[in-house]
């Protein structure tokens, strides 16, 4: 006997929900099919999923199937989808990734050009951080990238789009950004200063010995700049955010920090639409002349 896709559904169902009568509905299934099909797992483990009868409580080996069972049942119901989705796209599919600090710039553009130069194309846009976006590359999940740095994977092309200085990002008011000398980083970086992500790209040894002392991280650039905002709080980014800060938040060098995010397009060597991903990659190529420093 082997594990069937449909009792690993079942069971996380079950878990999500605690109780047969509750999954049953979410699923359209009758308690007693539910629970012969957990009946069925256990037997071929050989060991209990919950602890009782309630299915309130995972057992050990429980918390450990559910785990694995979710994380093969989204990596199923995806690869279903993009199944689905590929057969029905008659005039071509791109699925484009890209982190959030570029991906405010790039994809209204982009979204704009693709729908009319090759009307009836399916588009996937998504954000998200550099190591997600390289990693739906590698699983064939994303046709384009758009990531922070370089970085190799097998079977995709990168090259440079463009680089852009990181600087001081705070409310208009704030006295870093008012003052009329450019601030140094030991003025940025104190008890006032939050850390993001993009902060791990800059290698200035100052930099990187004064983020040592940092103590608040916000991951999410749309969070960290509400929280700028407010007047207290600054932060460094990319010359290119000003594109889309509100008229509260201004960016502004800092003396002694040289550092550049540099930002590079990733595109898979095999993709099924070969002609539609080429254009993709085209439209993103141009519209990076617009960010490009001299």
């Amino acid at each position: 006997m082997t594990i069937k896709l449909a009792e690993l559904r079942y069971f996380c169902a079950v878990v999500q929900t605690g109780n047969l009568a509750e999954a049953a509905d979410r699923l359209g299934r009758t308690q007693s099919a539910l629970s012969m099909s957990l009946k069925q797992l256990e037997s071929h483990l050989g060991k209990k999923l919950f602890h009782g009868e309630r299915k309130s409580q995972l057992s050990p080996l429980g918390e450990q199937v559910y785990e694995l069972a979710q994380s093969q049942l989204q990596q199923f119901d995806q690869m279903v989808e993009s199944i689905e989705t590929t057969a029905h796209a008659s005039n071509g599919l791109v699925r484009v990734a890209s982190v959030p600090s570029v991906a405010a710039l790039v994809f209204p553009k982009l979204l704009g050009q693709m729908a009319d130069q090759i009307p009836g194309v399916k588009i996937e846009l998504r954000d998200t951080d550099t190591r997600q976006v390289i990693d739906s590359l590698a699983n064939g999940k994303a046709d384009v990238g758009i990531a922070s740095g370089y970085h190799a994977l097998n079977g995709v092309v990168a090259k440079p789009l463009f680089e852009d200085q990181f600087g001081l990002v705070g409310a208009t008011n704030h006295p870093l950004i008012s003052q009329a000398q450019p601030p140094l980083i030991d003025d940025v970086v104190t008890s006032v200063f939050i850390r993001n992500t993009l902060c791990d790209l800059i290698r200035t040894p100052g930099f990187v010995k004064a983020l040592k002392h940092v103590n608040v991280t916000i991951q999410n650039n749309y969070s960290l700049i509400n929280t700028i905002s407010a007047g207290r709080w600054v932060s460094v980014l990319p010359e290119t955010v000003t594109a889309f800060l509100p008229s509260s938040v201004a960016f502004r060098p800092i003396a002694d920090l040289p550092a550049k995010r540099e930002v590079w397009l990733y595109r898979r060597e095999r993709t099924y639409f070969e002609e539609t991903v080429d254009a993709c990659c085209g439209f993103i190529d141009a519209m990076a002349l617009d960010y490009k420093q001299p």
